[in-house]
C-alpha cells in the first residue's frame, strides 16, 4: 500500500478531487492513503501564524520554517519517507515518467506552497524533490499537489480495472495516444477508419503506432527532439 501525506494551509481544497472518481476507489479499496495535514496546527503563534515578510524586503509573504519542520519531524519520526516532494513553480516539470517512479513508491510526502513559497532552508534540508506541472503560477501549491496525486496513484497496480489502458496512455512510449473511437461506426455520416472495424489486429495495431507518431510530429514535435 502507498502512503501519501500531504502538508497544506487548505486542507479543504482537497476534498472535491479525493472523493470521487479513481482517487475515491483506490482508497476504498485499500491501495492507497492519503493524509491531509494542515500546517497551521503546527504553528506556535497563538494565532496561528505562518508567514512573514520576506529579510531583504520586497513584496510578498513566505511561508515560515518553524511549522513546516515541526510537521515534517513529527512525520518522519513514525516512519521512512522515499521521497519529500515541494510543488513549485521552479521545479523539474512532471512528466509520465516521473509519475511512473514515483507510483513505485511507498511513503510520499508533498508540501503544497502559498504566498511567495517556502523559506529555502526548508528546501534545503527536508526537500528531495521538486516538481512544477508548469510554467505558471497558481495561487498554492494544492491543485498541482492533487494532479501528481492523480497521476501517481491511477498508475498502482489494480486501481485502474483493464491495468493495460494506462500503459497505452500518451507519453508512455514517449508519443501521443492515437485517436480513439466506439459505437456507432456511423455517427452523423462521420465513419470510423475502416481499418479498426477489420478485425484484423495486426493491422490496426500498426495504424495505432502510424497515428501515434503522426499525431506527435504535429502537435508536440518537441517530444520527438531527440529522434534519430
Amino acid at each position: 500500500m502507498m502512503r501519501i501525506d500531504i502538508l497544506t494551509l487548505f486542507p479543504d481544497m482537497f476534498q472535491g478531487p479525493f472523493s470521487e472518481s479513481i482517487i475515491r476507489r483506490a482508497v476504498d479499496q485499500g491501495s492507497v492513503e492519503i493524509f491531509l495535514h494542515d500546517i497551521r496546527d503546527y504553528s506556535e503563534d497563538k494565532h496561528k501564524k505562518v508567514d512573514d515578510y520576506p529579510f531583504g524586503g520586497g513584496a510578498g509573504m513566505v511561508m515560515q520554517p518553524g511549522p513546516i519542520a515541526a510537521l515534517m519531524d513529527k512525520l518522519m519520526a513514525e516512519r521512512e519517507y522515499d521521497d519529500i516532494i515541494y510543488m513549485t513553480p521552479d521545479g523539474q516539470r512532471h512528466s509520465q515518467h516521473l509519475a511512473n517512479q514515483l507510483s513505485l513508491k511507498t511513503n510520499l510526502i508533498i508540501l503544497c506552497g502559498h504566498y511567495k513559497g517556502v523559506d529555502q532552508r526548508i528546501r534545503d534540508h527536508y526537500i528531495t524533490c521538486e516538481v512544477s506541472i508548469g510554467d505558471y503560477v497558481l495561487t498554492g501549491g494544492e491543485l498541482a499537489a492533487a494532479v501528481v496525486v492523480d497521476s501517481v496513484v491511477r498508475l498502482i497496480p489494480g486501481v485502474i480495472s483493464d491495468e493495460t489502458s494506462a500503459l497505452t496512455d500518451s507519453f508512455q512510449d514517449g508519443l501521443l495516444a492515437p485517436p480513439v473511437y466506439t459505437r456507432p461506426a456511423n455517427f452523423r455520416g462521420w465513419q470510423v477508419p475502416e481499418v479498426l472495424l477489420s478485425g484484423h489486429q495486426a493491422k490496426i495495431d500498426q495504424w495505432r503506432e502510424d497515428m501515434a507518431w503522426q499525431r506527435t510530429r504535429k502537435l508536440r514535435p518537441d517530444l520527438l527532439s531527440d529522434e534519430s
